[in-house]
């Protein structure tokens, strides 16, 4: 992939969009990642990097952002992702799946509160679902797994802010599901497609944007 930097969270949200997938950490797939194409005084330094402009991103391009990859954070396109969701969710809603028996019990206890509420804060969430040591040892797991199957993803960050109204810290994750955060856009499209045409649609995506790459590093991506 040609050599870039990326300066500002306008040019990510741009990259975003001119991609459709973008991973947050340098991965196999050499050149696929936004690490890769930071300048090293922005990814660890004294001005905003990409770790602040991941909110600016999420509104920018109102793209879906969480762990979709291998559990670690990818970028997706509003364009591809209710492709993305319908093979990962393999064609069924969250509703579907419980009245089939097939979710996982421990992470209904996440999905019915972002079903009865658009988005939590993180720390807000897993306080509504934590009702003992076990299973705040769990929430971490859950919300990544529910991310992988993109029943969950990442609305914005939070921040705390000083007396002077500047913000500091890490910023706090807003979990919210798809269906809210789109609305009716990704609704109708999510399962638009059988699993298997969406999984093909965006493997000829992958195929053209990262040529160098091998069918099995595709089908990761894809999971």
């Amino acid at each position: 992939m040609k050599e870039f930097w990326l300066q500002s969270a306008e040019d990510l949200a741009r990259l975003v969009e001119e991609w459709g997938f973008v991973p947050f950490f340098k991965n196999a797939v050499e050149g696929f990642s936004v690490e890769e194409h930071t300048p090293p005084h922005l990814w660890f330094g004294q001005e905003a990097g990409p770790w602040e402009w991941k909110g600016p991103v999420i509104r920018l391009s109102h793209c879906a952002y969480g762990k979709f990859y291998k559990g670690k954070a990818m970028y997706i396109s509003r364009a591809l992702f209710p492709d993305f969701a319908n093979y990962r969710r393999d064609g069924y809603d969250y509703d579907s799946r419980m009245d089939e028996g097939i979710a996982r019990r421990r992470d209904n206890a996440i999905m019915e509160e972002l079903l009865r509420v658009p988005s939590f804060i993180s720390k807000e969430l897993k306080s509504l679902v934590c009702f003992s040591p076990e299973r705040r040892k769990e929430f971490d797991g859950s919300i990544t797994y529910l991310q992988m199957q993109c029943y969950v993803n990442i609305a914005d960050f939070e921040y705390a802010r000083d007396r002077q109204g500047r913000e500091y810290g890490w910023g706090l994750a807003r979990y919210t599901t798809p269906e809210a955060f789109f609305g009716v856009d990704f609704r109708e499209r999510v399962y638009q497609n059988s699993p298997e045409e969406s999984y093909e649609l965006l493997r000829r995506h992958l195929e053209k944007l990262l040529p160098n790459a091998s069918e099995r590093q595709i089908a990761v991506i894809l999971g």
